[in-house]
């Protein structure tokens, strides 16, 4: 039995007199020194989301190695990084088996941005032809030489390249789904800071539950435990808002691009938090796509909600908030397009192994 409970949230920020710049940054003040040697991995690291998300590795105080990789100019990257003047060391390497191998041994936390963007028009789904083989190909690599690395997935679908993992982790027996994350960590930012435009309010003073997925109605906002206020048009609208965030932004870069910069802040969110609970911190939680009991029983094997984090990853799968009629139909909805989606992703899998 899950029991919903409430645990001080990884991403509240201090917002009490004046702030400094990393008041803003996913990991918050620098430390001086990080708590144990940890090695992060980006595969996808010259890419839109790769590239920043690579920065704020490297301005991490818990990261003391990163690697880079991604099929072309990795190395460039790394050297560029590695003129940051803090205390981790960067290296880059070339597209290939034994650039896998580096990039991935040793590797505590390994981040998979790798994949095409979304363009106006497309929907994740639209995705999934082209970034499940790289995301199905990425997995083999780590599951032979990081099999115990906490996965943490942003190539869209999430809702599919997360069941894809999952079974080619199971296929080579080193699956443990403590360790394998689906980041939905964007859709709670966005949240918050859509949430303060409406009040008027500081985003640091928000935290809601957002559940589901990762992809339009399969993203659920339960706004009526904390925001009962909030209702009708101005609910709809805000609901809304925040399950095509994405598509605002695709629409508003005219082709260039997809959410890269504010993805590349989740996850980089996402990634803290695991190392600060990897390092003994406890109390820290983070949504997540996970494989979970929640929905089972209807057919869903991954859903997102709050998680508590560990040592080993998943710590305890928090059970969802109260929710109201709305709310339920939202739920209804979001999951019968996941059962969809995680279909998908294993269907895939097992037709191209």
């Amino acid at each position: 039995m899950f029991t919903a409970i409430r645990i001080p949230a990884a991403r509240t920020l201090p917002f009490a007199g004046r702030r400094a710049f990393s008041d803003y940054s996913p990991f918050g003040r620098l430390a001086t020194s990080p708590a144990k040697p940890a090695k992060v991995a980006v595969l996808g690291a010259t890419g839109g989301i790769g590239q920043p998300l690579s920065l704020l590795m490297k301005l991490n105080p818990l990261v003391t190695d990163l690697a880079l990789y991604d099929i072309r100019g990795a190395r460039g990257v790394a050297v560029d990084l590695s003129h940051i003047n803090t205390n981790s060391t960067v290296k880059g390497y070339a597209a290939g088996e034994e650039g896998l191998k580096a990039t991935l041994q040793g590797a505590d936390i390994v981040l998979i941005p790798a994949g095409v963007p979304r363009k106006p028009g497309m929907t994740r789904d639209d995705l999934f032809n082209t970034n499940a083989s790289i995301v199905r190909d990425l997995a083999k690599a780590a599951a032979q030489y990081s099999p115990e690395a906490n996965m943490l997935i942003i190539s869209n679908p999430v809702n599919s390249t997360v069941p894809i993992v999952s079974e080619v982790f199971k296929a080579r027996n080193v699956y443990n789904p403590k360790r394998l994350f689906g980041v939905t960590t964007l859709d709670v930012v966005r949240a918050s800071r859509f949430i303060s435009e409406v009040k008027g309010t500081d985003p640091a003073h928000h935290n809601i539950t957002v559940a589901g997925g990762h992809s339009g109605l399969t993203i659920v906002p339960l706004l009526s435990e904390k925001y009962p206020e909030i209702v009708g048009e101005t609910r709809d609208a805000l609901v809304k808002r925040i399950q095509f965030g994405g598509d605002e932004v695709v629409n508003a870069k005219e082709s260039m691009g997809s959410a890269t910069l504010s993805m590349a802040y989740a996850g980089a969110r996402m990634a803290n938090s695991l190392l600060r609970a990897r390092a003994g911190e406890s109390g820290i939680s983070e949504p997540a796509f996970v494989e979970s009991p929640l929905y089972k029983a209807a057919g869903v094997d991954f859903f997102a909600s709050e998680v508590e984090l560990g040592p080993e990853g998943v710590k305890e799968i928090h059970a969802l908030p109260k929710t109201n009629e709305y709310e339920n139909e939202l739920l209804a909805t979001a999951l019968q397009d996941l059962k969809a989606n995680i279909k998908k992703g294993i269907d895939f899998t097992k037709s191209n192994p």
